[in-house]
């Protein structure tokens, strides 16, 4: 193979990657992948037929040192003895602080979360877990009906998915899952050990997410635990209890802290009192919940991560309606709720739904559902429901896919492609090297990867240096409908 000439005008890196012969290059071994910053990236004329490919174009991404099939024009064009792209052996040492440092979330580290129904009793928490989870859990007219909590998993619904399954047609299906635990009722001084409230908090402390159900319809059959239904009201109760048991948390550890890092003088607890304090004055003497301030920084966060207060804990509020209301969608308490969070949990997700609807549905054929679901003009709410708290839980997941499997891997928000690759087989992180993009629609319409290939101008194919790697992750996970392949491997990062 020959090598290649440098000249001022077309640097050997350039020509090096054109002609497939960076390998043979010795200038290029010494140069980082990204093109210098002096370097033209004007588009790239093929030397085969004179044509400038798009993904040249874009931030001149065949001179960076990707594979030469991002360029739509020299597909054709003869490249030497190989078409794939060699990378030098000696890429650019990784710069520290290069890249943006992901913003730490409050909560569990792990995937394996779980989210809990909580309320006050008879608002129809059981009802809901059962249609939710097509489980069997007591769902009777008294309170306190559930003592130990059930917990279940429901699939996490996926249009993506069921394509992916339909195309490969593999005898292994698996989705992500989200994990459900229904808890019992509690009732005012719940915090204090009410109607077994110690009990029932403990279990509450053991999830890492909330579906806040509260009751919007009116029953005679049914009795309320306040003797009147007040879903405004039934919130604060909640709210408060949940306030209160971490105002006692709070107190119990800076008593701690106080002892060992003031009067004791340990320096390397201060840091942590310091931070304890300013919760403390959120949480008691502002009377707000944790996740109500939105400033934290990372050193709080690694705090809060510690103690996992329960007002930390992403909460949904979801609406339960009769079937008559859900269906006409109208209800006098949906507004009074509805600005009751926006003024106390601003951002956090309100979602009416019917439980009695639901419990009719579950009943029914999927064409009886269908039909009744057309004739009232409406639609089951516990996909949303779903997804809401599959989100909540800071999780999404990507599919690989085959013949033998599609399967759908969960991995926390902001996990990078290696990370990601790694869930599957360590060796996968280690071995990491390309990843090819390409959109979802695209992918579906062309249905093939080789022909989204020569039709799409939005296929890309990156080689990583360890310099693209934080800016490419984040386009990937923040613009949603990619098709990633990862090595040996495809995916579809939700």
């Amino acid at each position: 193979m020959p090598v290649s000439s440098c000249q001022e005008d077309n640097p050997c890196w350039l020509v090096a990657i054109r002609a497939q012969q960076a390998a043979a290059c010795q200038h290029y071994e010494a140069a980082p992948l990204r093109p210098p910053p002096s370097a033209d990236l004007s588009p790239l004329v093929c030397p085969a037929n004179g044509r400038s490919g798009p993904a040249c174009s874009a931030a001149g991404s065949f001179r960076a040192g990707v594979s030469a099939s991002a360029c739509q024009c020299c597909r054709s064009a003869p490249l030497g003895p190989s078409r794939r792209f060699v990378p030098s052996r000696e890429m650019a040492p990784k710069k520290a602080g290069d890249g943006v440092k992901a913003h730490p979330i409050i909560g569990r580290f792990g995937t394996s979360l779980k989210i809990g129904i909580v309320g006050l009793p008879n608002v129809g928490k059981s009802t809901f877990f059962n249609v939710l989870t097509k489980s069997q859990a007591a769902a009777e007219n008294f309170p306190f009906c559930t003592i130990d909590p059930n917990e279940s998993r429901v699939p996490v619904p996926d249009d993506r998915f069921d394509f992916l399954c339909q195309y490969h047609k593999p005898p292994s299906k698996i989705p992500a899952f989200l994990n459900v635990v229904d808890i019992a009722g509690l009732v005012k001084g719940a915090h204090t050990g009410q109607g077994l409230g110690n009990s029932f908090l403990s279990h509450i402390n053991a999830c890492d997410g909330i579906f806040h159900l509260m009751r919007a319809f009116d029953d005679d059959d049914i009795t309320h635990v306040e003797g009147s239904v007040d879903p405004v009201r039934d919130i604060e109760i909640i709210h408060e209890e949940l306030r209160l048991k971490d105002e006692e948390l709070i107190t119990q550890s800076i008593d701690k802290l106080e002892k060992v890092a003031v009067r004791g003088g340990d320096k390397k607890l201060k840091p942590e009192y310091d931070v304890m304090c300013k919760i403390k004055t959120w949480v008691i003497d502002e009377k707000k919940a944790v996740r109500f301030y939105h400033d934290w920084n990372d050193k709080e966060i690694d705090v809060l991560n510690k103690h996992l207060f329960f007002t930390s804990k992403p909460m949904i509020y979801l609406v339960n309606l009769s079937e008559k209301d859900y269906i006409r969608k109208k209800n006098k308490w949906l507004i009074k709720i509805k600005e009751w969070v926006d003024k106390h949990d601003p951002g956090a997700l309100v979602i009416p739904f019917s439980g009695a609807l639901e419990l009719k549905l579950q009943d029914m054929s999927a064409e009886e559902k269908q039909k009744y679901l057309e004739e009232n003009m409406t639609q089951s709410a516990l996909p949303k429901i779903i997804k809401a708290g599959y989100a909540a839980l800071q999780l999404e997941y990507f599919f690989t896919a085959g013949p033998d499997e599609v399967r759908a891997w969960t991995i926390r928000k902001g996990t990078k492609a290696p990370q990601a690759a790694g869930k599957i087989h360590t060796d996968f992180e280690k071995g990491f090297i390309m990843a090819e993009v390409m959109k979802y629609e695209d992918f579906k319409e062309g249905g093939s990867e080789a022909a989204v290939k020569v039709s799409s101008p939005f296929f890309f194919s990156f080689l990583f240096s360890f310099h693209f790697l934080p800016f490419f992750i984040s386009c990937v996970f923040f613009t949603g409908k990619m098709f990633l392949k990862l090595g040996v491997f495809k995916s579809d990062l939700k």
